[in-house]
């Protein structure tokens, strides 16, 4: 079994960073448990990135569990590497993380 590393674009670190503050606005400890549970999800995706399904083209997502927020993700076979674009919740508009993955191809 090969282990995968995890790349996490900037952007989607200040998209989590964000989720967690509003969190603990809404309830005192409400953001550490958002913030333990991506941080435990994102890092499952070591050993088994391909678990969950292609959702758009080469885009897979991963629901978090408790909370109502996908993860965004692209596998590079290749480097066996995940690419993480994206954290959104799960009532916008899936079209959104589409101008951020555009932009990351952009880069690469």
């Amino acid at each position: 079994m090969n282990v995968w590393t995890i790349q996490i674009d900037i952007d989607t670190l200040t998209d989590i960073q964000d989720i967690i503050n509003w969190y603990n606005t809404q309830s005192n400890g409400l953001g550490t448990r958002f913030k333990k549970q991506i941080v435990l999800q994102i890092g499952s995706l070591k050993d088994i990135p391909e678990i969950y399904g292609n959702r758009y083209d080469e885009v897979r997502c991963m629901l978090i569990k408790k909370f109502p927020f996908l993860v965004h993700y692209s596998l590079d076979n290749n480097k066996n590497l995940v690419q993480v674009f994206a954290v959104f919740h799960t009532s916008r508009n899936p079209t959104i993380w589409a101008k951020r993955n555009k932009r990351l191809s952009a880069l690469q």
